[in-house]
């Protein structure tokens, strides 16, 4: 697609009167002071972050925890080659706690992991950056919000959208009104893909603390499938693409929606349709989420791409005066009312760093700046928390294969004793789910 100068121009317009992010030739430049960070899970994500946030010169890495040595040995190495100080390696993020004392904690482990990590982290005086979504259940997810105020720690969400350029300029211009009333979104996500193969289960590998690594959840066979990275389409840790990438864009219709913080009504369909893998979670999803003045549906499939209709991931905000795509590598395009043009009257191309194609610096630096000041940073847990719970809904409706009511100022399912069973679950001895 070519974009006429002044179009770009335009955009880049938009963004800068948008945004006011740090770029990283400057982040960590005014930065007076290096906090004693400890890592949760050191696979590919976790490094991810933890080597931003050292490129920003705000941290001290102190401490790494992985119960898999085949991850967290290597990672040391690398740590200590960027910094020229080694950090202490430790299987379990309990004793790094009780040893190290962190000032910050990054949780990058499975999804199942997140609630105790961080509700941990937070009694322990650290702050905490946590990856999305925050929990696996809805009650922990309450639990960690309230983890955090009582020990008015700053816990920072990795739904670094938030702070993305060509996403706040996508939202300026969807506040602005141009697109009209809004009534209808559709959020997606369409990947290639298909039926896949099964994986036999296997021995333990040598250097993996499995027990460990299952925790509170039950503890199945090992399974290549699982761990490393394909845990997300497994439910006893996760809770599948919806739990996944959903929360991504669910998060930008909270964020849209300002006062508009909950659904009132979901209801959910789908299943495994192609998937002859080992996971259990869906292959296929549609999902209704019912609020006061517009309706959102999410949808989902694993197979079969999207090219007729160019776009194969994000959200469409359906106004009176046309359509809004918010991507992720192909930026932001308006598409107006009564034009039958397929090229979009306005686009934004993305502004991602390399090699993710992510924004984590500019959400470090903010979280960082939270810390210091005692704001509220940009993707605080408690809109983590909003986000993952829509997100959790959804599964939550497609188990029980009806729709639910819910109420989300009490955080609850009314007059609805089977529904509210699958706001928690019960953890594998000796852990003990959080208390709320």
């Amino acid at each position: 697609m070519k974009l006429s100068r002044r179009k770009f121009l335009a955009a880049t317009a938009v963004a800068a009167a948008t945004s006011t992010l740090p770029t990283p030739a400057v982040l960590g430049a005014d930065s007076k002071k290096k906090y004693r960070t400890a890592l949760v899970g050191s696979g590919w994500w976790g490094m991810n972050i933890l080597n931003t946030a050292i490129q920003t010169k705000t941290v001290e890495p102190v401490a790494l925890v992985d119960v898999d040595k085949r991850h967290l040995e290597p990672a040391i190495k690398q740590v200590e080659e960027a910094t020229g100080t080694r950090p202490k390696g430790f299987n379990d993020y309990r004793e790094m706690l009780e040893q190290v004392k962190p000032e910050i904690v990054i949780d990058a482990t499975p999804d199942h992991w997140h609630a105790l990590v961080t509700i941990d982290s937070c009694k322990a005086g650290a702050h905490v950056y946590v990856e999305k979504p925050i929990s696996h259940t809805v009650n922990e997810g309450i639990a960690m919000v309230k983890a955090a105020r009582d020990a008015n720690r700053t816990v920072q969400v990795g739904t670094h959208r938030r702070i993305s350029p060509h996403n706040v300029a996508a939202m300026e211009f969807l506040k602005s009104g141009r697109l009209g009333k809004i009534g209808s979104i559709r959020a997606f996500v369409h990947y290639q893909g298909g039926a896949g193969t099964k994986e036999p289960d296997s021995p333990v590998p040598e250097g993996l603390d499995w027990d460990m690594w299952c925790g509170p959840a039950p503890l199945v066979p090992f399974n290549r499938r699982i761990h490393p990275r394909g845990f997300r389409n497994f439910l006893d840790f996760a809770n599948g693409q919806l739990g996944d990438w959903g929360i991504h864009w669910l998060d930008q219709v909270l964020w849209w929606s300002q006062e508009e913080q909950y659904p009132t009504m979901v209801a959910s369909t789908g299943g495994r349709f192609i998937a002859e893998d080992n996971s259990d979670g869906p292959d296929t999803q549609h999902t209704i989420y019912q609020f006061d003045k517009f309706n959102v549906v999410w949808e989902h499939r694993r197979y079969s791409g999207n090219p007729p209709e160019r776009h194969h991931i994000g959200l469409y905000f359906y106004g009176t005066q046309g359509t809004l795509h918010l991507g992720w590598q192909d930026g932001w395009s308006f598409y107006p009312s009564g034009n039958m043009n397929v090229e979009p009257a306005e686009h934004m191309p993305p502004q991602l760093d390399k090699p993710d194609d992510q924004n984590i610096a500019p959400l470090w630096m903010d979280f960082v700046d939270c810390i210091e000041s005692g704001k509220k940073p940009v993707c605080d847990i408690e809109h983590g928390h909003r986000s993952t719970t829509m997100a959790l809904l959804g599964m939550l409706s497609l188990k029980l294969g009806r729709g639910i009511v819910w109420d989300g100022e009490k955080q609850t399912i009314p007059n609805d004793p089977e529904a509210c069973k699958l706001l928690t679950r019960e953890y594998r001895t000796p852990w003990q789910y959080p208390e709320v």
